[in-house]
């Protein structure tokens, strides 16, 4: 059912802890199955120096969010933002088409964490 890759990140799941005092957090989520997803980055200089991710979630979760995290290690913000769902199917080797909603759920969690990140930075750029 899963390749390696997504077996390796299900199974040894890279940045899965809670940051203390993040620079944003955001939370991705599926009312229909239950799965949610907490992502945690620490922003210097527009630039992504760490990300950790917590999840209650199946397989898939945890291998999208842990290979979301590895993904942004030194990534700038704007390249961050047009992150999509697919592009973290394509690094996880494929899904299974009944899991590919899973990686959703990772990238509207980094969506929900830089849009808490630029409105705090435009509120102190004020």
């Amino acid at each position: 059912m899963y390749n390696q890759i997504v077996l390796d990140h299900f199974q040894n799941p890279r940045n899965l802890s809670e940051l203390n005092n993040p620079d944003a957090y955001g939370t991705g989520a599926n009312p229909i199955c239950g799965d949610v997803l907490k992502l945690y980055l620490i922003i210097k200089d527009g630039k992504i120096e760490q990300a950790t991710f917590k999840t209650m979630g199946c397989g898939a979760v945890i291998a999208s969010g842990s290979i979301l995290t590895e993904h942004l290690k030194n990534k700038l913000v704007a390249d961050a933002q047009k992150i999509k769902p697919k592009d973290l199917v394509d690094l996880l080797g494929g899904l299974p088409p009944i899991k590919l909603h899973c990686p959703d759920l990772a990238v509207d969690a980094l969506k929900s964490a830089l849009k808490i990140y630029d409105d705090k930075h435009k509120k102190a750029s004020k």
